[in-house]
């Protein structure tokens, strides 16, 4: 019994196009199947139409699983700096624009052709739409039934299916569900990188401010959390108010690690730490009476934050409206330990339509991190999204795609013989 392909690939996204043409170029036999009638759909809407395709600070502490150190061969195997190189060897112009972040100065369609010439250089042979109707293990091949298109024989099967985002275009469980039925642990899964909802008074106060934006620190999860829990962070980036919620870098990248029941904890001084320069107790020196004294908090927080947001923190915080120079001492501390540590609490998420990434996935511990190799079934491998691997917002999860697809790709072994 001959194989048709030395490796099928199932899933013709960023990991799946990216593993199938280094392995091509490999001198490998490859064939990419997928059920959209348009490949790269997730690629396409990724970074507002201009695909953040990677991060320059790229590494290990950018990424949830519950197996951490999973991701550090992958990584190291295949850096940041590689894939701009590639983006430069296909004239693709891209800017910087926050922490790291590259995106494309035109389209995110550009990522798309670079990744279908790869697969072309190699060689590579693109089915879509194909629907998969069953893959079996057939003595040491791979039988993969289609639907309508006949069955295909491979040496090696990559599942690169991605996760369950944005069901509109195409996102499915069809991953988790074939390493299940292989007896492969798979974890559970939930949104991540997804805006919060409230309910209850808390819905009255963000839609009053909906619309608005503005930076703040943010602390999420807890070290006691609900398992799976990937523990607790912070981070200093940009809210924004809608009127079913938050949202914004803030809350996108805290919600990876929130769980219902529990709070987010907003600091709405960092915006003003932010703004100061200079050495020493800052925030004293920010709320000094002598500066402020005339001032209420209101007047205080708009020298730093929305006139709407600082009214609204104010009348929360300090309903009274006194002057900074009124407050007794404690009522000032107790200001700022508030503002300093504000609490809310989500209803829950907005679901996958609103998520860009999902959470939880294939047990890592069923992986060989050096491969992406399932140590039950050497010829089986798992790469990208469909893993219990989650990038942080800011190009980090496309870098997980190229690490995991090109350590797969170099793994690979010629099984078709001319």
């Amino acid at each position: 019994m001959k194989a048709n392909y030395d490796v099928v690939v199932i899933g013709a996204g960023a990991a799946g196009l990216f593993c199938a043409g280094v392995a091509g170029q490999r001198g490998l036999s490859v064939l990419v199947l997928d059920h959209a009638q348009t490949i790269g759909e997730k690629i396409r809407i990724s970074g507002g139409g201009r695909c953040n395709f990677t991060n320059r600070n790229t590494s290990p502490e950018h990424f949830l699983s519950l197996n951490p150190g999973f991701v550090k061969p992958a990584l190291a195997g295949y850096r940041s700096k590689q894939f701009i190189s590639l983006v430069r060897d296909h004239g693709i112009a891209f800017h910087e624009k926050h922490k790291g972040q590259l995106f494309c100065n035109d389209s995110a369609t550009q990522i798309i052709k670079l990744l279908i010439d790869e697969c072309q250089a190699g060689g590579v042979e693109v089915r879509h739409p194909v629907s998969v109707a069953a893959i079996r293990a057939e003595g040491a091949h791979w039988r993969v039934q289609t639907q309508g298109q006949g069955d295909t024989l491979a040496g090696q099967l990559v599942v690169a299916t991605g996760g369950l985002p944005v069901p509109a275009i195409g996102a499915s469980a069809w991953g988790l569900d074939f390493a299940r039925s292989l007896g492969l642990a798979v974890t559970p899964v939930r949104p991540g990188l997804v805006p919060l909802a409230f309910t209850g008074e808390q819905t009255a106060f963000f839609q009053g401010l909906a619309g608005l934006s503005a930076p703040v620190e943010i602390h999420a999860g807890s070290p006691k959390g609900v398992e799976p829990s990937y523990g607790q962070a912070s981070f200093e980036e940009d809210l924004l108010f809608t009127h079913k919620g938050l949202s914004g870098p803030a809350i996108l990248q805290a919600s990876s690690y929130w769980q219902l029941g529990e709070s987010v904890r907003l600091n709405w001084l960092w915006a003003a730490l932010d703004d100061a320069l200079g050495d020493g107790d800052v925030l004293a020196e920010l709320f000094d009476e002598r500066v402020v004294g005339r001032l209420n908090l209101a007047q205080i927080l708009g020298q730093h934050l929305p006139e709407r947001l600082a009214k609204a923190l104010a009348e929360q915080v300090e309903p009274t409206g006194r002057k900074w120079a009124e407050l007794k001492g404690k009522d000032r501390q107790a200001v700022l330990a508030r503002l300093s540590d504000f609490k809310v609490t989500p209803a829950g998420h907005q679901g996958w339509n609103k998520a860009e990434v999902m959470l939880g996935g294939v047990d890592t511990a069923e992986l060989d991190p050096k491969t992406m190799a399932s140590r039950r079934h050497r010829s089986l491998y798992f790469i990208g999204e469909c893993l219990d691997v989650t990038g942080h917002l800011g190009g980090h999860n496309f870098q997980w795609a190229w690490a995991s697809g090109y350590a797969c790709a170099h793994a690979l072994k010629r099984m078709v013989t001319d």
